[in-house]
C-alpha cells in the first residue's frame, strides 16, 4: 500500500515521544489498564498520534475490560494484517495513513458489528467534540 505519509526513522524519532515511537514505528504496546483512553468517556474523535488520520469515534467505543480502549468500528476503513508474534494468530490494525501500529482487532465485540478494535491510548490523541 503507498503511504500518504512517509517519513524517514530520525524523523519519527524526532516527532514523536518515546512511547509513541515505540508503539506506532516498534508495533509495541502499553500496558493493560495504563492508557490514557482505557476509561475515557471523554466525547470526540480519535485520531493517529503519527499523523492525525481520524480513526474512531467516541460513539464506537465501549469497555471491553481488556483494558485498552476499544471500538465497535473505525469510522473509515483501517489496514489490517496478520500478526503470528507472541505465538498468537491475530489481526494488526494499522493507520492507513502512516502505518503506524495501533494494536489488533478480535471477533468477540458486541453487537452490531462483532468487532473488538483493541487500541493503544498511546497511539491515538482525542479530538474533542465541538
Amino acid at each position: 500500500m503507498k503511504r500518504k505519509v512517509v517519513k524517514s526513522e530520525e524523523e519519527w524519532k524526532r516527532e514523536l515521544s518515546e512511547d509513541e515511537y515505540r508503539v506506532l514505528r516498534k508495533k509495541g504496546t502499553e500496558a493493560p489498564f495504563t492508557g490514557k483512553y482505557h476509561r475515557s468517556k471523554d466525547q470526540g474523535s480519535y485520531v493517529c498520534a503519527g499523523c492525525g488520520k481520524v480513526l474512531f469515534s467516541s460513539e464506537d467505543k465501549f469497555d471491553s475490560g481488556c483494558g485498552w480502549p476499544s471500538f465497535t468500528k473505525p469510522t473509515e476503513e483501517v489496514e489490517e494484517q496478520r500478526d503470528l508474534g507472541h505465538g498468537m494468530v491475530r489481526t494488526e490494525v494499522l493507520c492507513p495513513d502512516c502505518g503506524g501500529h495501533l494494536g489488533h482487532v478480535f471477533n468477540d465485540g458486541p453487537a452490531p458489528t462483532g468487532q473488538r478494535y483493541c487500541i493503544n491510548s498511546v497511539s491515538i490523541k482525542l479530538k474533542p467534540k465541538e
